[in-house]
């Protein structure tokens, strides 16, 4: 007879489970503990970094516009697109801005929490002790008395004087159930580890919102000084002047400096050809004047020495030589007479020269040629320097006439003359030569009567950078504070520690106090052990009247 089997029902299948939409505040939520996070932070940090590379690799229009609008000439196709993409801007671009500002903001996120936190553990007391101390990763078992006669401690005069001598080690210390028959004491050390943690990431915010401020209200800017003349720390002063985002110019300190003389040395050490003639020292002597009306003073100037001035800092970056020239134009009046600020290009202070005369009538005057400080020729050869310093001084120039191009309002480089609207009158490849001016040729008379040119004197220039930053001081500050706490982070090591005592006989029925320790590490901790070994001897040194015996050690780390 065959059996026949009903059919279980089905079970109802169960529908998905619907999650339930985060909405607006949810996801809001979501992404703060996200960007608070310190990895996020990390993360941030090395975006920042890749994206400062491009401030190296192209030219920046803040340091050097000039070098922008060449590079962009140069790449006609390319240069648009970079400019576009503020890769000539890179530290005031938006998104360089918008990576720092959310790395800053995730360090606040991630910094202050955690330091309440660690605030309220520091308040809070040790944790209790554990009822197997065994299980630690350092244990220890001492035997108190018991021992020649001498008498045990009990435990809760044991267990408050390991109290004691633990708090002497740094450790603070919470006795527990004293009056019972196993009081212990709980201990911890080491809460500077993460108060220096804390503290580094603080003074890494230090160190971003002291580069802000510098970016804000700091300002740099550049300043050729020719011997005898002063300069004042006025914006119309300044040769080139970058000042921050948030600059006021009327914050500018207002002090003077004047060039009284300028020294250059040389190496003269005739066994060093190699080396003979190049520089070893520049010093410049400078009158400073910090503020109208008062004192001035003498003080001298030099390379990586910069000045101070009531916090705006003045470096000597550059020097050279300035011949002194007079021009006469065609009609005999002086269109021009100073000195010229020429630019070195080798090691012998062989210098371009390039003087435009706009005053010159009936027509504009414009000179470019080089400066050789020691001049020497050879027959069927073109002069050259043979030494950086003033031993024979010569000018070699070229000379032109016509429209200079300054009174159709567009900028020019003064180093470079564009001869584009000019018509030459001297040359090397003219007919009439270049004009030769030394010690022995001082004045020349132009072609075409156009008027002359004479060689008076030559001074020397020094080149200053000129550089405020308010953010430098608390940028050190940030840094010296960080340093500090990753000292303390590194070397503090975070433990606690556990003594209980209670009350025992030996084998011969002796009473004795039973004094047992625990240490555990947060995290990993190599010198858990030898921590242990001292707790040992202290042990030790402290009831050694009392007959001390150990007899029982476990170690697991």
């Amino acid at each position: 007879m065959t059996e026949t089997r009903t059919p279980r029902p089905k079970k109802a299948q169960r529908s998905d489970v619907e999650v339930p939409s985060l909405g607006p505040l949810g996801m809001a939520r979501w992404a703060w503990r996200q960007l608070t996070k310190m990895s996020t932070a990390l993360v941030l940090l090395l975006l920042l970094a890749i994206a400062a590379v491009p401030g190296s690799l192209f030219p920046q229009r803040v340091q050097d516009p000039d070098a922008v609008t060449s590079y962009i000439e140069a790449n006609p196709t390319m240069g648009p697109w970079l400019d576009r993409l503020q890769l000539f801007d890179v530290f005031s671009s938006y998104w360089f801005s918008a990576i720092y500002l959310l790395l800053f903001i995730s360090l606040v996120g991630c910094v202050l929490p955690r330091a309440v936190q660690h605030f309220k553990a520091w308040r809070s007391k040790p944790p209790r002790t554990p009822r197997r101390i065994s299980r630690l990763p350092q244990y220890r078992k001492v035997m108190l008395g018991g021992r020649d006669g001498a008498a045990a401690p009990s435990p809760d005069d044991a267990v408050e004087q390991a109290a004691a001598a633990l708090k002497k080690r740094g450790y603070r210390v919470q006795t527990q159930d004293l009056g019972s028959a196993a009081p212990s004491v709980a201990a911890e050390r080491g809460m500077l580890k993460e108060v220096g943690n804390i503290l580094f990431h603080v003074a890494l915010l230090g160190v971003l919102v002291s580069v802000a401020i510098g970016a804000l209200f700091g300002y740099k800017g550049q300043k050729i000084i020719v011997e005898g003349e002063s300069f004042v720390n006025t914006l119309v002063d300044y040769d080139s002047f970058n000042p921050g985002t948030n600059f006021d110019p009327d914050w500018l300190n207002p002090f003077s400096v004047r060039l009284n003389n300028f020294q250059a040395t040389f190496n003269r050490d005739t066994s060093d050809p190699r080396h003979y003639g190049q520089p070893t020292d520049f010093n410049a002597d400078l009158t400073v004047t910090d503020e109208p009306g008062a004192t001035p003073q003498d003080v001298n100037l030099a390379v990586n020495k910069p000045l101070n001035v009531n916090g705006t800092k003045v470096y000597l970056v550059g020097n050279g030589y300035a011949p002194v020239i007079r021009v006469t134009d065609g009609e005999g009046n002086v269109a021009y007479e100073g000195p010229v600020v020429t630019v070195p290009s080798d090691s012998v202070y062989t210098s371009s020269l390039t003087l435009k005369v706009p005053d010159a009538r009936p027509d504009q005057l414009g000179f470019a040629g080089l400066l050789l400080p020691t001049a020497v020729s050879e027959p069927g050869e073109i002069p050259r320097s043979a030494d950086p310093a003033l031993n024979n001084p010569a000018l070699i120039l070229s000379s032109f006439y016509g429209d200079l191009g300054l009174d159709s309002g567009q900028p020019q480089n003064v180093y470079v003359l564009n001869t584009e609207n000019l018509t030459e009158l001297n040359s090397m490849t003219s007919a009439n030569g270049p004009i030769l001016l030394d010690g022995q040729h001082r004045e020349v008379q132009l072609p075409n009567g156009k008027g002359s040119v004479e060689f008076l004197d030559v001074k020397r220039y020094v080149g200053l950078d000129v550089h405020s930053d308010p953010g430098r001081i608390p940028a050190f500050i940030s840094f010296v504070l960080a340093f500090i706490g990753l000292i303390m982070s590194l070397f503090i090591a975070r433990r606690r520690a556990w003594v209980r005592a209670t009350t025992t006989e030996d084998a011969n029925g002796v009473r004795c106090t039973v004094l047992e320790y625990g240490l555990l590490a947060r995290g990993e901790d190599h010198r858990l052990g030898a921590e242990a070994e001292k707790l040992t001897a202290l042990w030790t040194s402290l009831w050694e009247d009392r007959g001390v015996r150990e007899f029982h050690l476990n170690s697991k780390a």
